[in-house]
Order: structure tokens, then sequence, then C-alpha cells
């Protein structure tokens, strides 16, 4: 049988059919346009989670998908079509990539929204299913830091001494081949974590260290901040990053080793994905 994975050029899901592929797995990437520079053996078909109409010739044959929950939550799928045409053709497992957002009561923006009415979804349907719930991704450091420091060698900060727990998106991709791939991962959700709590400031020194060479940090004003991470987000999710930075300025954040207990791999630090990412800062 055949895994379906969709957005497996992404930064998650090329890991996903990196690892199915390791583990003896048939591997259909998905993509709106046939995917070009994917690994040999996997087999690239065109459709687009917009259009369910085209998303049959992407389930024939297959049995299981690895799905994303969003990627621009202002403009979300139609996660009961998508289920809908999944079941008609006998997928019978899901791993979907969600986000730790969805277990704050409290947040009520687009992003939890849209993650908690997928997640529902596919509950209520006839499918297995494993959600993988990360925080904070390693490459949103990429997004945010990368131009500047190419460019000035420096890192614009209101909260140097913020703290979070990064994850490499090596290790979201292992949890979501092992729930495919191995027994025992029906109907759980797990949240994931990095494993270590780190500074902004050592992050970046982390980034330098990567380079062979200081990169310096420059604070800036919350306002400054927001500006600088909405050329990149959407207005709502640079405010709420820096709502977060402002939070935990000065206060250790949770961790987790469930990459460890779930693939039997350490999870990998910040400093092996600056390393891996090196040519990104360049």
């Amino acid at each position: 049988m055949v895994v379906v994975v969709f957005g497996a050029r992404g930064n998650v899901g090329r890991h996903v059919a990196d690892g199915l592929l390791a583990a003896g797995e048939q591997v259909r990437a998905v993509s709106r346009t046939p995917a070009a520079g994917l690994p040999p053996g996997l087999e690239a078909v065109a459709a687009d989670l917009d259009r369910p109409e085209t998303l049959p010739a992407a389930f024939d044959g297959a049995d299981k998908m690895f799905l994303y929950g969003m990627l621009d939550p202002r403009n979300p799928y139609d996660i009961g079509k998508v289920v809908a045409a999944a079941e008609a053709a006998g997928i019978r497992q899901v791993a979907l990539l969600s986000s730790v957002s969805v277990l704050h009561p409290g947040a009520d923006h687009l992003v939890p929204r849209v993650n908690r009415a997928i997640e529902q979804a596919i509950q209520q349907s006839g499918v297995d299913w494993t959600f993988v719930r990360p925080g904070t991704f390693a490459t949103n450091t990429r997004t945010f830091w990368a131009e500047s420091i190419r460019t000035d060698n420096v890192v614009r900060l209101p909260y140097p001494l913020a703290q979070s727990a990064p994850m490499h998106e090596k290790d979201i991709a292992a949890l979501a081949v092992t729930a495919l791939t191995e027994p025992g991962h029906s109907h759980q959700a797990y949240t994931i974590y990095g494993a270590e709590s780190l500074t902004l400031q050592r992050q970046v020194e982390h980034i330098g260290e990567a380079l062979g060479r200081r990169v310096r940090i420059e604070q800036i004003s919350d306002e400054q901040a927001r500006a600088e991470v909405g050329r990149t987000m959407a207005p709502f999710v640079a405010e709420a990053i820096v709502g977060q930075w402002a939070a935990a300025d000065g206060v250790p954040v949770p961790t987790s080793a469930i990459v460890e207990k779930i693939t039997g791999a350490p999870a990998h630090t910040y400093a092996q994905w600056a390393v891996d990412h090196a040519d990104d800062f360049r």
C-alpha cells in the first residue's frame, strides 16, 4: 500500500517522506504542481487540498496519509471534503501535523481555531488518527533572522533573554513517521516541545558558532519587533509571537522528552539545527 504525503517539499513533509522511504514504505508526494527535486523512489502526484475533486487521484490505492493542519490560516482548506474523499478512497490512517495552540483554551485567533476544526473533523471520521502538536519550530528563527544576519550580521530583538524550546523539524517528522509505521499510536495526540529551554540570545550564539563568527544582537522595542516579524508573518501572528517573548522574558519554558520516548532516538538540539541550516544564514 501507499502513504500519501501532503506538503512533501515543506520543512516537515520532506523529512516525513524521507523517513517513510527509509522505513520501506511506498510514498506518494502530493503538491499543486508535479513536484521536482524529490528523492528517488517517490511518486509525485498533482492534487490540491483546496480542490477536493483532485484528491481521488492522490488517494487511489493508498491506505495512509500525512496531512498538515494549516499553511495559511486565513485560507484554510475544507477538511470535511478532504476527509470524505480520503474515506471514500479507503484511507484508514492519518498522521496530522497540528499545533500546540489547540490546547490553549483562551486562544481564539485563527491558528488554534483552524487546527481545532481539522482535528475534530478527523476525530469524527472513521479513520485512525495520530495528532502531532508542536510548539516552537526552530525554522521560525530562520524566517525571522536569516535576512538580517546575511545582510548586517545582526539579530534585532525586544527580549534577548526570553526563552523558548525550539524543535528541529526532523524530530517532528520522526514522530509522524513512527505513528504511520509502528503500532500503538492510534487515537494519540503528542504534544512536542524542544528538549532544552534556551534564551533567544543563546540561540543567536549557536547560529554564530555554526557560522564561525559572532552575530550581534541589537535590542529594539516591542513595536519595532512586531514590524520586524510582520515582514514575514501575518500581523496577528507577529503580535502573538512578540507577546510570547514578553511573557517568557527570563522565564524557562516547557520542554519534553517525547521524541526519544516515541522514536527511540534523542531529540536534536538547537545547536545541531543551527549547523544543519548554517548555509541559510550565510
